[in-house]
């Protein structure tokens, strides 16, 4: 795992400054604090900091191949490169070291951009070939690992993070106000846009080509929920997932450093946690969160239960209100958007905790809830639907009690609330967004705060679909929405990878191996939700590793504190300062009145609705954003390592 940068000359030769390179990768020291490596020639300039999992003392990066016409830098693992290798020796390509960086090297030198539907990993890949003067990024089918990329002073300029592109000479940063409605929408910007303007994110499963000033930008991989017919037993459909789960888990313990695993409690990462446990014999760590003063958001309880059971080390960061207030601020530095939820600030405190055992790897369940059926959103649109097929009647809605249990907030409103609620569209069925309409709808009304509305209102507008989605069952459609909205954009980024790398710390996610994906894609969706069971096919793998207490146990959704994290008696400072009326008008994004009442009305400690507590993280979240970004962006300077080297080819190139 590592961070990666690099600056691509359009039209002349025209060395980039060395100093420029160092700086722009300083900036994500975090991601790779084991060594940095430049390579540098008339066109181009490449770097990267390297987190030393595979062949520590020989990987070293960039690498180039045998003639030095091919460079790369890569951010990430390809876990099937040990399988990879062979074929490629056997066809003359010669090795320098042990990783699996070179082996995608050579990959793409035999095969070209056709090389990526033969990896299974999770990457951002930039590979320069000096020859032909083009460059090559990638990023992996499910958005594991970030890439951004601009357009500035006629050079290409990407990065890991946004961070090393504002760290370019001249570079100034502006929030995009759509974007900004789509966070306030969808919870997080919708790629390739990112939250600053003209910055650019490469989409999942995409790759890009860039000669002179062309750009050419390609989808390799797509989702595919058509199902397949299943006439075989259940018992058969268990024992293909099981395979599949532990040859994914087995390859993601490929490390030259011990491998660890975050444990929530629930099925997802015990399942996860349990097969590394029974094939393996690795001593096992595992992590977790607490919320020792909000009973509501714990689950400490099941936690060490499954611990117990597996015989795992376990370990536990407590996590307070006032811990969340207190590094919310370098939460949002580190994510580099807004947000509506508080979920990543102990997740951050999480990879914290992992970083301080001296651990670099963690296996985590991320996946399993998407293309497994988890979600209270898949149930919400199946009763809806059932409920449209006879929209007048009174024992229909009241399935509804079903939703949401674990959401105090939700679980305690009456009957006649919860009617209205859902019952808003209930027979626009043959919609495509049916099943996220209402969550989309209801987020946008935190829009309310707006200084001016944004350019584009129709939420609809900025949804892409691919062709066949109205071809899918309606389970696999709200699949779709949420697997290729939520997941990358949100779960994977602000909730994963950037809070987990933000203390040097990757994550591993055997359910996002892309056949486990795929297989999944293609069950019926009575197998994966019969009724309203969530992961109906993954609970009876369960059965066969958990106790009943785990597998059998109702999904609860990972959510934190709001209201108190930021008033009541450890409120800190920043929040009243960037939410004065002051703050608020001179950034210019809300009405400093709208924010000022609901400001009095958090700190008066009268409760606040689910909605007002995501307007209220989303505005405090955009007010770091400007102050982090905009208004005053601190670069950090190089530091000086002796576990640095640079590959110049700048003189005769």
């Amino acid at each position: 795992m590592c961070g990666i940068i690099g600056v691509f000359n359009r039209s002349e030769p025209d060395p980039v400054p060395g100093e420029v390179l160092h700086q722009m990768l300083a900036q994500i020291e975090y991601r790779g604090p084991d060594e940095t490596g430049f390579y540098r020639d008339a066109w181009i300039g490449l770097g990267n900091a390297r987190l030393s999992i595979i062949d520590l003392s020989g990987g070293r990066q960039p690498i180039g191949n045998e003639d030095g016409t091919l460079w790369i830098v890569f951010n990430g693992e390809i876990f099937n490169y040990v399988e990879l290798r062979p074929a490629l020796e056997a066809r003359g390509h010669r090795f320098a070291t042990n990783t699996d960086t070179e082996v995608v090297l050579h990959l793409y030198e035999e095969y070209g951009p056709a090389c990526l539907q033969q990896l299974n990993g999770q990457f951002a890949i930039a590979i320069w070939d000096s020859q032909q003067r083009t460059l090559f990024i990638a990023r992996d089918r499910l958005g594991i690992r970030p890439l951004f990329y601009t357009v500035f002073d006629n050079r290409l300029v990407f990065g890991s993070e946004i961070k090393t592109i504002l760290a370019y000479p001249g570079m100034q940063a502006a929030i995009d106000m759509d974007s900004l409605a789509q966070v306030f929408t969808f919870w997080s910007v919708l790629s390739p846009r990112t939250i600053f303007r003209g910055i650019y994110e490469l989409p999942p499963a995409h790759y890009a080509l860039a000669h002179g000033s062309e750009l050419q930008v390609e989808r390799y991989w797509s989702m595919d929920f058509q199902e397949a017919a299943c006439g075989r037993r259940t018992d058969d459909l268990v024992d293909e997932l099981e395979a599949l789960l532990i040859d994914a888990t087995r390859i993601r313990l490929r490390a030259d450093v011990l491998v660890g695993a975050y444990l929530s409690g629930g099925l997802d990462s015990s399942v996860t946690t349990a097969l590394i446990r029974k094939y393996t014999s690795n001593r096992l760590d595992t992590f977790s969160i607490a919320f020792a003063d909000n009973p509501e958001f714990d689950e400490s309880r099941y936690q060490q239960a499954v611990a117990a059971a597996l015989g795992t080390d376990h370990r536990v960061v407590s996590c307070t209100h006032a811990d969340i207030g207190r590094v919310f601020p370098d939460v949002v530095r580190h994510i580099e958007t807004p947000v509506l939820r508080t979920a990543p600030a102990p997740m951050f405190l999480l990879s914290q905790l992992v970083h301080d055992h001296r651990l670099k790897v963690v296996m985590t369940g991320e996946g399993a809830d998407e293309f497994l059926g988890g979600y209270d959103i898949f149930k919400e649109m199946k009763i809806r639907r059932f409920w449209a097929r006879n929209p007048e009647s009174r024992l229909r809605p009241l399935l509804l009690q079903r939703l949401y249990p674990d959401i105090n907030k939700l679980a305690g409103v009456n009957g006649a609330y919860r009617r209205a609620f859902f019952s808003k569209d209930l027979i626009d069925t043959p919609s495509p967004y049916y099943s996220h309409a209402i969550r989309w709808t209801t987020t946008a009304r935190a829009r309310r705060f707006f200084a001016a509305p944004p350019a584009t209102t129709d939420w609809r507008r900025d949804v892409a679909l691919p062709e066949m989605f109205t071809s899918w069952a309606s389970l696999a459609q709200a699949q779709y929405l949420e697997s290729s909205i939520f997941l990358p954009q949100y779960l994977l980024s602000s909730q994963g990878d950037r809070v987990a790398m933000a203390h040097s710390v990757e994550g591993r996610y055997p359910f996002l191996d892309y056949r486990v994906v795929e297989y999944c894609n293609h069950l019926p969706a009575g197998v994966k939700m019969p009724g309203l069971i969530e992961k109906w096919l993954l609970r009876q793998l369960g059965r066969r590793l958990l106790p009943a207490q785990v597998w059998q146990r109702r999904k609860r959704p990972y959510r934190a504190p709001i209201q108190n994290s930021f008033y009541g008696a450890h409120a800190p400072e920043y929040v009243r300062d960037l939410l004065s009326e002051t703050a608020i008008r001179d950034s210019g994004y809300f009405q400093p009145v709208s924010v000022a009442q609901l400001a009095d009305k958090a700190a008066s400690g009268r409760s606040l609705s689910e909605t007002d507590e995501m307007a209220l993280v989303g505005i405090l979240s955009t007010q770091l954003v400007h102050q982090q970004f905009i208004r005053a962006f601190q670069r950090r300077p190089p530091a000086a390592s002796e576990h640095s080297e640079v590959l110049d080819r700048v003189i005769g190139a």
